[in-house]
C-alpha cells in the first residue's frame, strides 16, 4: 500500500498554528500529549516543510533534552528523511535533508506511491498547496485550549476540504486530538 500524505497541526481552538504576533508559545504541549505525538510520529519515514517550519524543528537535530519525551522526538526526527521547500534555503543544515526550490504536486503524488511509509507535510502554507492538489489523505489536528484570536490558519482558507472523523482524544491538559480522513466532496 502506498503512503499517505498526513497534514499535521497543533492548533489554538480557533484554529490558528500561531497567533496574530506571529507566537506560538502557547501551543507547546505537555508531556502526556507530547509522547503521544511521538508515537503518531513514528510511521513517518519522510516529512514535507515549509522553510520557517524546519527552521523551526531542525534543532531536534542537536537537541539533548534529559526529558525521556523530547530525546524520543529528536530520536524520530532525526531518523525521518525531510524535503524542504525554499527559494531562499541555499542548502539543508541537517542530514537526510534535500531543499527543492517548489512544491510539485507530480513529485509528492510519486514520493507516496513509492513508499509504503505515511509522508507528513508541516506548515500550513506549504499544506495548502497539499490541499489544493488533493494529495492530502489524513488531517491531524492536536487542539490546545486557548483561542487566539487570529493569525495562521491550520487549514488553507477559501479551501473546501470534506472530513469524516475517524479518531479523537482527549488529553488531562485540556488539549483534543482529532483525526479525520479527507474524503471527495
Amino acid at each position: 500500500m502506498p503512503g499517505r500524505l498526513i497534514a499535521s497541526s497543533i492548533c489554538s481552538l480557533d484554529g490558528y498554528t500561531v497567533d496574530a504576533a506571529g507566537r506560538f508559545d502557547w501551543s507547546a504541549p505537555d508531556a502526556e500529549l507530547h509522547a503521544f505525538i511521538n508515537d503518531r510520529e513514528r510511521p513517518i519515514g519522510t516529512h514535507l516543510y515549509g522553510r520557517r517550519m524546519y527552521d523551526t524543528l531542525k534543532v531536534w537535530q542537536t537537541m539533548d533534552d534529559p526529558e525521556p519525551v523530547m530525546r524520543d522526538f529528536a530520536a524520530l526526527w532525526r531518523a525521518a528523511d525531510k524535503v524542504v521547500y525554499s527559494t531562499t534555503l541555499a542548502e539543508a543544515s541537517t542530514p537526510r535533508t534535500r531543499v527543492e526550490r517548489a512544491f510539485d504536486p507530480d513529485a509528492v503524488r510519486a514520493l507516496k506511491a513509492g513508499t509504503d511509509r505515511d509522508l507528513s507535510i508541516g506548515g500550513p502554507t506549504l499544506a495548502a498547496h497539499a490541499f489544493v492538489a488533493g494529495l492530502v489523505d489524513e488531517v491531524q489536528l492536536f487542539v490546545q485550549p486557548i483561542a487566539v484570536g487570529g493569525g495562521t490558519p491550520a487549514l488553507p482558507p477559501g479551501q473546501r476540504v470534506d472530513l469524516r472523523l475517524e479518531d479523537e482524544r482527549r488529553f488531562a491538559g485540556g488539549a483534543v486530538f482529532l483525526r479525520y480522513a479527507v474524503t471527495t466532496a
